[in-house]
């Protein structure tokens, strides 16, 4: 439920939600069972190469001339049954989520969607989830999560990805002050060092001066 929570929140749009998830493979079935009790719709791999046609689209970077994948803007933070019905699957509102099994490589790992579309990645231990969620996280040092009642392994991964934000057994919005400590805060100034802003950092001071008259002494 905390996962499906953290990436439905605002249909996936802050940076700070679940992107994808890397499972042990033992617990995969149990975990997307539960998944689908708490508003996800698990996706065929056919039905996840049809919305990979939908949601993402082929541009020409400027630089590089290279083409390659980038997202939809049509598709950014649209509701999943909406998402669903672009590839021909209806489904009431009470669907959150689209889950859908793939590998490490696939675009839905790679790309930051800003869609409540959540890619599972099976693993067969520790040492691959935290060696795959590290590479995914792409040297952002933004936001990462773990659920785990070993706190060796908490420890591990948390020096490893080195984020601003690190979340334990807890949706990601526990990291921007939504059911954890601190207060609330939807930006993250992580490439220019800051780290977590407060309403601190967008404050403006101002002071209006006159001189001469309208003094007290």
């Amino acid at each position: 439920k905390d996962i499906i929570d953290g990436c439905t929140f605002d249909n996936n749009l802050p940076c700070i939600a679940e992107k994808e998830v890397f499972a042990f493979s033992n617990i995969k079935d149990d975990l997307i069972a539960q998944m689908q009790k708490n508003g996800a719709y698990l996706i065929s791999p056919a039905e996840v190469a049809r919305l990979s046609e939908i949601v993402l689209v082929e541009v020409t970077d400027k630089k590089s001339g290279k083409v390659k994948k980038a997202i939809s803007r049509k598709c950014v933070g649209r509701d999943a049954d909406l998402l669903l019905g672009m590839i021909g699957i209806k489904v009431g509102k009470d669907i959150r989520c689209i889950i859908c099994e793939t590998d490490f490589n696939h675009p839905f790992v790679q790309e930051e969607l800003m869609m409540p579309i959540l890619p599972i990645v099976s693993v067969s231990n520790i040492d691959e989830a935290i060696d795959l969620a590290v590479k995914a996280e792409h040297g952002n040092r933004h936001t990462a999560h773990i659920h785990s009642k070993n706190i060796d392994n908490l420890s591990r991964f948390a020096s490893a990805v080195e984020t601003t934000i690190f979340v334990k057994n807890a949706p990601s919005y526990a990291g921007i002050g939504f059911g954890g400590e601190g207060y609330t805060t939807f930006t993250i100034a992580g490439p220019t060092g800051e780290g977590i802003t407060s309403a601190r950092s967008f404050t403006r001071q101002r002071r209006c001066v006159m001189t001469d008259s309208f003094r007290i002494i």
